[in-house]
């Protein structure tokens, strides 16, 4: 059983929360249903409520958003229900079928998607379902508000007679109209209308000429309204009429009335879940604004806040576009009491607020402003004691009312409790004041209850660094420009910086030399330690930070040039290939030369045949493999002589650096090759694979293969060859 009772709601500023989410709902009953809430008094309801505040914010994103939900409050035509012999009038009936109409919407949509609003569709199902009250209503009543002629036999038949006799009315008085106007009777308006009736504007002088009821006269006497005699008898129908029209409208109103009052509850049920959709709608826009998530729950006493903004802090900044600093905090069972130090105006009563704001928030189905991944546990009690307390009409000061809060403190707190207490100890004197707080907090932790509390106290930083399962923390104050940084760091104790600050504020500084000197000087040296401690560890942790950022830089450097040489070493390969082969085929081609010129200065062929026989004889004594088409090997070397010297200049330097290197590898190659086993078997080629042409050694990549050929990439150049002329590399 939760309780949380309203000064702790109070102190944690949460009905100013409740004020800005009441602004989101649309309905009246909705937005005075928000103003009530109140922290859940049983657990097992607060993860279902916020499961459904996550449901209705993520329809907002939807392709299918949930129906309208605004309605007209039916509060006194419940009331009236209640009365025996009551009867609704037109408007409470339009009213009560608008309810039931968007309350059967709800349902249906619901239903229909509840695979998606798992938990909406299972609160939803609680209310019974039944459409014979619209239906009813519908036939007596259009949707302007009306009572249609349909509603009874009588009313149809009254209507009907109501039409002809307004009829004869219009004709009759266009005729009485006609006649008198022709005899010059009436005066230039002719016609007008007193007391809903139409009244000829006779001439005075001529009103004993007109026959009919005279309703009145103009304000200077000139003129006389009368209701000529051809239409007084039908108008005296026409009031018969009327009358019986609105009797017998009593009577069907009636009539539908006692046939809604059976479904009061059903209607009380279904305004109440109107209004409870509307303060989850209120809550997912609320959530929305402060870019609240539903945290992980977990049924062990643990908080862990990554990023949690203060809601209320969050909103105004936002408004005056200035930053707000998140806070990451953590309590568990090694770690449940934190004592926060450090120089006023730093964020210690902001960090502890926050924490409890946001757990008052979560355990009343509100979403809230941290990461996703933050945890949260609930507590059966929050207490507080935050802020200037002193009780005006109690007459107590503040410390008298703090040692109150205490007591209740004692007597509440268990290990199910979350307290936080802004400014622990003080408003008595500073020794006697520390000394009872540290008794209060010796108490709360042999309780096993989890907390936070502010202090300037040593003594309490002492013992927070000697209780095992309590920890020290304190806001980081950056001493060179005495300015807050808004950073909990928690692990060490915060110096308070008073002389700091007050040199800050432009105290002399011969009068805070006079200060140190009335205080003892242990406690300046400790406090001044604990700053300078304070302050290493701060630039202990940014030098730490900068270091993993320039070792993480170095990293992906050195993984960036390992790339880049494993590329250009490839890319050496394949012109070392590639010059290689040329060099043979130039060679070749220079023999092939020698011979043509001999042959055309001699004219024998005897000689150039056997030459060009033992030539060829010694080049098919290096081949491996048989030779391809002799037209296809021609086209590639055409090819890759024209590359070899369009580019040779611009990697010669490169080439005659590793070219040694790669030589001596190669012959070791060559040796081994001619040791090797029988060619492998030929493998199918495809996109990516590296290649080389049956007779020759550079090395390329097939960019592409259409039918029987294949282009192969050799980094200078592209050379379309067959794919029978490639092998495997």
């Amino acid at each position: 059983m939760v309780r949380i009772d309203s000064k702790t709601l109070q102190d944690l500023e949460f009905p100013s929360v409740l004020q800005q989410i009441s602004e989101n709902c649309i309905t009246q009953p909705g937005s005075e249903r928000v103003l009530k809430i109140k922290p859940f008094k049983e657990t097992d309801d607060i993860a279902p409520e916020l499961h459904r505040v996550k449901e209705f914010t993520a329809s907002f994103e939807s392709d299918s958003p949930i129906p309208n939900h605004d309605f007209e409050p039916i509060d006194k035509a419940l009331q009236l229900l209640g009365i025996e012999n009551s009867v609704l009038d037109v408007s409470s009936f339009r009213r009560i079928r608008s309810v039931t109409d968007t309350t059967i919407d709800l349902l249906k949509f619901f239903q229909k998607f509840e695979e998606f609003y798992v938990y909406l569709n299972r609160f939803s199902s609680k209310v019974e379902y039944t459409s014979s009250i619209s239906e009813e209503i519908q036939k007596k009543i259009d949707r302007f508000g009306d009572v249609k002629n349909e509603a009874s036999e009588e009313l149809a038949a009254i209507r009907r007679r109501l039409n002809q006799v307004k009829g004869q009315i219009n004709s009759s008085f266009t005729k009485a109209l006609n006649n008198y106007s022709q005899a010059d009777y009436l005066d230039e308006i002719k016609e007008s209308v007193v007391e809903n009736r139409r009244v000829l504007a006779v001439k005075a002088m001529y009103r004993k000429k007109v026959r009919g009821a005279v309703l009145g006269n103009s304000k200077t006497g000139s003129i006389v309204y009368i209701e000529p005699q051809e239409t007084l008898e039908y108008t005296n129908e026409l009031s018969n009429l009327i009358y019986e029209e609105q009797e017998e409208i009593k009577r069907i109103l009636k009539q539908l009335t006692e046939f809604v009052r059976p479904y009061k509850k059903l209607l009380k049920q279904y305004q109440n879940y109107l209004s409870k959709i509307d303060v989850l709608y209120a809550k997912a826009k609320y959530a929305r604004t402060i870019n609240g998530v539903l945290p992980v729950l977990t049924n062990n006493k643990f908080l862990l806040l990554k990023d949690a903004y203060h809601p209320l802090l969050w909103i105004a900044n936002k408004k005056r576009k200035e930053k707000t600093f998140p806070q990451t905090i953590s309590l568990e069972p090694e770690k449940r009491i934190i004592v926060i130090s450090g120089p006023n105006a730093g964020g210690k009563s902001i960090t502890l607020k926050t924490v409890g704001l946001l757990q008052v928030m979560l355990q009343s189905g509100l979403l809230v402003p941290v990461e996703p991944l933050s945890e949260f546990s609930f507590f059966d009690r929050i207490l507080t004691d935050i802020g200037d307390n002193q009780s005006i009409e109690n007459h107590l000061s503040t410390y008298s009312y703090r040692l109150k809060k205490m007591n209740q403190f004692l007597r509440k707190c268990n290990k199910n409790t979350l307290f936080l207490i802004d400014e622990f100890g003080t408003g008595s004197d500073p020794e006697l004041g520390g000394a009872l707080a540290e008794i209060f907090l010796e108490v709360f932790y042999e309780r096993e209850a989890f907390g936070i509390i502010t202090t300037h106290y040593a003594n309490l930083k002492v013992l927070a660094s000697e209780l095992p399962h309590a920890i020290n923390a304190n806001m980081q104050f950056d001493n060179r420009s005495l300015e807050p940084l808004y950073q909990l760091h928690l692990g060490e104790a915060g110096s308070s910086f008073t002389f700091e600050v007050a040199q800050k504020n432009g105290i002399p500084y011969s009068l805070i030399n006079k200060a140190k000197k009335k205080i003892e000087r242990g406690k300046v040296r400790f406090d001044k330690t604990i700053a300078k401690l304070q302050q290493e560890r701060s630039k202990l942790r940014k030098t730490s930070a900068n270091l993993k950022t320039e070792e993480q830089k170095a990293r992906e450097e050195s993984k960036q040039l390992e790339e880049i040489n494993n590329r250009v070493q490839e890319k050496l390969e394949s012109y070392q290939e590639l010059y290689d082969s040329n060099q043979k085929m130039i060679s070749l081609g220079r023999k092939v030369d020698s011979l043509a010129e001999k042959f055309f200065n001699n004219k024998k062929k005897k000689p150039l045949l056997e030459e060009l026989f033992k030539l060829v004889l010694k080049e098919n004594s290096k081949r491996k493999k048989p030779k391809p088409k002799k037209k296809q090997i021609s086209k590639a070397q055409k090819k890759a002589e024209k590359a070899e010297k369009a580019k040779k200049h611009e990697v010669k330097q490169e080439l005659e650096q590793k070219v040694a290197a790669i030589r001596k590898r190669k012959k070791q190659e060559k040796a081994e090759a001619k040791k090797a086993p029988p060619p492998k078997p030929k493998v199918t080629l495809k996109l990516g694979d590296r290649v080389r042409m049956v007779d020759g050694r550079a090395i390329g990549t097939i960019d592409k293969i259409e039918k029987k050929k294949a282009i192969v990439n050799y980094g200078m150049f592209t050379a379309d060859v067959s794919l029978e002329e490639l092998e495997k590399v």
